[in-house]
């Protein structure tokens, strides 16, 4: 069998195979009895298996039991479907698979030839259960971490085929990818076999006694600076990407512009910035230019001397010569007023400034970071923006992703707030309920970072003391009678993706979405302008603009 493949089988005839005797305690799969154990104790044997017999053979020992059940699967294969076509019969391993809550498969390439015993099959595999707990306990790792789930591919496809075929991972979301993916061939097809065959063959362990604890440590020191750069948590693709992106620019002087939306943590990435590079042991200084009024953001950042104007009783330095040696990171820059921004081009150019008020100039050696989610060519094509300021700053530009497109990092993001705020309130907090972090992970995060970081301290605030944090506690605005806050969730998403092909279909531009959001905030917030930007997420100086642009205000 070698054609393009159909969608996996109905899964009727083998949910029927699946029964429970509550009342007697027992859970059979046809004649087997089954097991159901939580995510937590399997996350805690595995690695108590790690650390008691070390990775190596915590590794062969999972491979071996998936095995195993992969055999025994196979045989129900050929009892199940005995009259149906080859795909459909081979389709009962994953499909179990699946049932069990091991991991969602997706065939992509399938060529058996049951005559020749020849096989060749590439798999996708979505939501890998190994994966994510291997993930909460020890973060991305090097190498693939779906030990059973190979092992169950490698034992199904050995006793369906009649041939030793062994499975491995091409990609794997431990090692931070979008999803797993796997190639399964006869062993001799393998230039390493005999190192993947040993995997499947019994280890005394009494044999050989050896330290542990000093591998898991170096392994956890290992897998810990393989993934950080200052505070930054993740292992998502676009996350590493800019991790390496800043990484590159941090041991050079080059001015870093921060794009990306409202609350993806543009001034932690500016942080990490500062602290990857040479200027680590001096200062950091960071100004929010949206927070200090336009009238006195010149000398809150150059500084001003005494006399300069009213209320000026002494000479004192700005922002930029509190930076000296070290790094200036300005938030929100495209709120800067003109003058501002004529000063800013200059101490740029020349690396001098001018207090407020004195005719003296200063030298100044220091590294500028700017952060934004406005579109600065569009200020500048507005008018509110300096062109040449916009070259100057736009250097070397780095996009922060939204927490929507790194949702592999969310269970990192969460054991770091979880860390934070069970030490800042002194509260134990054990976790997260399995339905808590699948809630999570299906959130649409209009807030991005700083939504989740709120969410998990008023998580920390509610839960009982040596408690979980469930789903009701995160979303509690989303809860109804009978409903569960996940079920909401997915729900948030789809109907704003209901709403904006409605939307297209209506031929509704952004222009006029743009002014119908912006007019029915102003009604909401009775015309107060500062909430009404609050409500749709600018700063007040933005909605400002807009509305002038708009002609309603």
């Amino acid at each position: 069998m070698s054609q393009e493949l159909p969608d996996l089988p109905a899964i009727d005839d083998l949910q029927k195979l699946l029964r429970f005797e509550p009342d007697e305690g027992r859970i059979w799969l046809e004649e087997e009895r089954m097991v159901l154990l939580r995510s937590s104790e399997m996350q805690a044997l595995r690695k108590e298996m790690i650390e008691s017999l070390g990775i190596d053979r915590a590794k062969g020992l999972l491979i071996r039991m998936g095995y195993i059940a992969g055999q025994r699967d196979a045989e129900t294969a050929r009892r199940l479907r005995p009259d149906a076509p080859l795909f459909e019969v081979f389709s009962v391993g994953p499909q179990s698979h699946m049932m069990t809550g091991q991991v969602k498969v997706v065939p992509v390439t399938l060529d058996v030839d049951e005559e020749r015993q020849t096989f060749h099959g590439v798999f996708e595999w979505q939501n890998s259960f190994e994966a994510e707990i291997f993930l909460a306990e020890y973060g991305v790792s090097f190498e693939p971490v779906c030990w059973s789930q190979i092992g169950y591919a490698s034992g199904f496809t050995t006793r369906f085929t009649g041939r030793q075929i062994l499975f491995r991972e091409l990609g794997c979301m431990g090692c931070g990818e979008k999803a797993c993916r796997i190639e399964g061939r006869p062993a001799e097809e393998w230039d390493d076999s005999e190192d993947l065959l040993r995997y499947y063959r019994p280890d005394r362990i009494a044999d050989q006694l050896f330290s542990l604890q000093s591998q898991v440590t170096a392994l956890r020191e290992n897998l810990t600076a393989a993934q950080s750069f200052g505070d930054l948590v993740g292992c998502s693709p676009c996350f590493l990407e800019v991790r390496e992106l800043l990484s590159r620019a941090a041991e050079s002087k080059v001015t870093v512009l921060l794009l990306g939306e409202t609350g993806v943590g543009k001034d932690m990435f500016a942080k990490a910035l500062h602290e990857g590079s040479p200027r680590a042991d001096k200062p950091f200084i960071a100004v929010n230019c949206a927070a200090i009024p336009g009238d006195l953001i010149e000398a809150e950042l150059f500084g001003v001397e005494k006399g300069a104007y009213t209320g000026a009783d002494q000479s004192r330095p700005g922002r930029f010569e509190r930076a000296h040696g070290g790094t200036l990171f300005l938030d929100e820059v495209g709120e800067l007023s003109p003058q501002a921004q004529a000063a800013l081009l200059r101490v740029l150019q020349e690396s001098e400034l001018e207090r407020v008020g004195d005719t003296r100039t200063r030298k100044v050696d220091v590294r500028l970071v700017a952060a934004t989610n406005e579109n600065l060519e569009e200020a500048v094509e507005a008018g509110r923006f300096r062109s040449d300021l916009l070259y100057r700053l736009n250097v070397y530009s780095v996009t922060v992703p939204p927490l929507r497109k790194r949702i592999d990092d969310i269970p990192e993001l969460v054991s770091h707030f979880l860390d934070k705020y069970s030490t800042l309130h002194g509260k134990r907090v054990t976790g997260l309920t399995n339905r808590a972090m699948a809630s999570l992970r299906a959130y649409h995060w209009p807030g991005n970072i700083r939504e989740l970081a709120n969410m998990i301290e008023r998580g920390v605030i509610l839960a009982e003391h040596g408690g979980e944090i469930g789903s009701a506690l995160l979303f509690p605005h989303l809860q109804q009678a009978g409903d569960d806050a996940d079920d909401h969730t997915r729900g948030a998403g789809r109907s704003l993706g209901v709403l904006a092909d409605s939307l297209l279909e209506e031929g509704c531009s952004l222009g006029e979405l743009e002014q119908q959001m912006i007019a029915r905030a102003m009604e909401r917030t009775g015309g107060n302008v500062t909430r009404a930007a609050k409500l749709l997420g600018l700063s007040r100086p933005t909605l400002d603009y807009r509305l002038k642009k708009a002609g309603t205000s």
